[in-house]
């Protein structure tokens, strides 16, 4: 738990507050019961938080007017984990020329802010609108990453620093983060190069693997977050999304999760990987994006094995465009949902035999 943030103690006066009401539990929870240690002391456990997209434009444009309150009372679901990442899926600059596409997202610096606010360590830039206003863009939202002192990655000067992971540490475990967009939109113009800045792209599908098994090497567990599926109603991972699940799994990864979609996607197994399909929106500009449905994903470790998976169930606000936690009816809907939504991700419910302690 991120102790130094003072909303954790908010976060336990909102969980006591949620059960005295009636809150609903996370939605399924896939769990795994971890190997015995051999040694008399287990791993230490660690969570993990993950949302989806998101970014301040339209009705969530006027958020950063407070950036310490922009993400609203989720903030502290997503402190409370002792490390959060999310999509952040705008161009964070003031500068540049739009690109030739039909949705072009863009916010301040003060984005960052309001990122660090919330409790969120890392963000994935691996998107198909970080180039939105091109390199210039590109150039001004990694500068403002590295200034407000938030891990970025997924987007770079050049293909070395777009797949690089961060890599943190927690009570022993060393954890790297990979970001990788696998969506077609000027994918081509946009990836990164040896000798040109741009995006880690899944197409580049030699090269990613290369990262993962290189981010293998220098921390137990890799967590990658791609920006893949079928934009707009599509409910099932397309088969490109599954090959490179299994591609990057094969490469160790150990927990795969995923956005773009607009919807909740399943989850479920690879082996000893934990998928994600699709985590939806999180904060958003508009209405009619599909579905308002979301939820934070909250991953348990002990050691380098995945103990746990769940979703805690969200709803985005109509009026503000930030998530709020579910309750009573609407919690219990979205669990059930998201439970049904495995049946088409090719994925297994559980994992099978015991957890490899390293491997």
């Amino acid at each position: 738990m991120k102790l130094a943030r003072p909303l954790v103690a908010l976060a336990a006066t909102l969980t006591l507050t949620a059960c005295a009401a009636g809150h609903v539990s996370p939605a399924r929870s896939t769990t795994v019961a971890a190997s015995p240690s051999p040694s008399s002391a287990a791993p230490a456990k660690v969570t993990l938080a993950f949302a989806g997209d998101v970014h301040f434009v339209d009705r969530t444009a006027g958020l950063l007017d407070n950036p310490a309150t922009a993400f609203g009372p989720i903030s502290s679901t997503l402190s409370a984990a002792d490390r959060t990442m999310v999509n952040l899926e705008t161009a964070v600059t003031t500068r540049g020329t739009p690109e030739p596409k039909r949705f072009h997202f863009r916010a301040p610096a003060r984005a960052y802010d309001a990122v660090k606010a919330a409790g969120i360590d890392v963000v994935s830039i691996a998107n198909n609108h970080t180039l939105d206003y091109g390199r210039v863009g590109l150039a001004d939202t990694v500068d403002a990453a590295k200034a407000a002192g938030v891990p970025a990655v997924g987007a770079g000067a050049n293909a070395a620093a777009a797949f690089a992971p961060w890599i943190t540490e927690i009570r022993g475990t060393k954890i790297a983060f990979l970001g990788f967009n696998q969506v077609f939109e000027l994918w081509s113009a946009w990836k990164a190069t040896d000798t040109r800045a741009g995006i880690a792209m899944a197409r580049d599908v030699p090269r990613a693997v290369a990262a993962v098994r290189a981010a293998r090497k220098q921390a137990d567990v890799v967590v990658v977050y791609v920006h893949w599926g079928s934009n707009g109603g599509v409910s099932c991972p397309p088969d490109e999304a599954r090959a490179f699940a299994r591609e990057i799994a094969g490469a160790g990864a150990r927990i795969i999760v995923g956005a773009h979609a607009h919807l909740l996607l399943g989850d479920g197994w690879i082996g000893d990987t934990f998928v994600q399909y699709g985590l939806g929106n999180f904060v958003w500009r508009r209405d009619d994006a599909y579905s308002n449905d979301t939820g934070v994903l909250r991953v348990t470790l002990q050691g380098s094995a995945v103990e746990k998976a769940e979703l805690v169930p969200a709803l985005i606000s109509r009026r503000t465009g930030q998530p709020e936690l579910a309750t009573g009816q609407d919690a219990a809907r979205i669990a059930r949902k998201y439970a049904d939504l495995r049946s088409c991700t090719g994925l297994s419910a559980t994992r099978p035999g015991p957890a490899r302690p390293g491997g």
